[in-house]
């Protein structure tokens, strides 16, 4: 059994941007692809490609979340791999739903007996209080293998092992606790990322889904520096990290 004290955020996709020969922008500055093809969707709009006001990337992409013209983030979209998170952590994940997209591990699938659990941030460091989270992860784990055991042999007359371990699995995970760690492929554009960040990296959000979102935070900002700059991570009262951001919802 894992027991799992932080996330694990993976980039595994990015957008492709291909100019158009025929519609081309005097660009300035070095940019990303997400970071270009926001900039070419917003100077569409207008028929701006000469660059008439010699803005580079980023302070053309500034002045577009200055403005709170966001339709233009939406184009470019990241898809990363989330995992050491507990399944209430997601839960409250996937209730951003536009602009998103979302693959989760399927618990009625996946044999839990070997699962790793997420200790709760507010139980990190108090060694009573993990000590008794411990137990009682394990008692759960345990009486998960059983039930999926004792399911097994209720369902013998099930020809199909493959659905008889499915007809098991999905009755005993009844019995794992919302820390049990799952694993989700996360899509989403730019917009839709920003306004998760800015509602889930602020102090009030849960701890444990703002840690994920900081860390989120700080994948994205490495990859479009551009497009989350303006996005400040701090250390907040309770000690744990936070973010603030400049522009608001665009």
């Amino acid at each position: 059994m894992d027991i799992l004290r932080a996330p694990r955020i993976t980039l595994i996709a990015r957008p492709q941007f291909l100019e158009p020969a025929h519609l081309p922008v005097q660009w300035r500055g070095e940019a990303g692809d997400g970071e270009r093809l926001a900039e070419f969707a917003g100077r569409l709009c207008y028929m701006s490609q000469a660059n008439p006001a010699k803005r580079d990337t980023g302070e053309y992409l500034d002045n577009i979340k200055k403005q709170g013209h966001g339709s233009v983030l939406e184009h470019a979209v990241y898809v990363l791999l989330i995992e050491g998170i507990s399944r209430s952590c997601s839960h409250e994940l996937v209730r951003h739903r536009a602009g998103f997209g979302y693959s989760q591990l399927s618990q009625r699938y996946v044999d839990e007996s070997h699962a790793a659990f997420v200790v709760p941030p507010a139980m990190l460091g108090d060694a009573p209080l993990e000590a008794a989270w411990l137990a009682q992860v394990t008692a759960a784990q345990a009486a998960y293998v059983a039930a999926v055991e004792d399911l097994m042999r209720r369902y013998e007359w099930v020809a199909d092992k493959v659905h008889r371990r499915k007809m098991a699995r999905e009755a005993a995970r009844s019995l794992l606790p919302n820390a049990t760690e799952t694993k989700i492929v996360v899509s989403g554009n730019v917009r839709a990322w920003r306004t998760m960040l800015e509602l889930r990296c602020g102090e009030g959000a849960e701890q444990e889904i703002r840690r994920m979102a900081v860390a989120v935070l700080r994948v994205l900002a490495a990859e479009a520096p551009l497009l989350f700059r303006d996005f400040e991570i701090y250390r907040a009262e309770d000690g744990a990290e936070a973010a603030r951001v400049t522009y608001h919802k665009v």
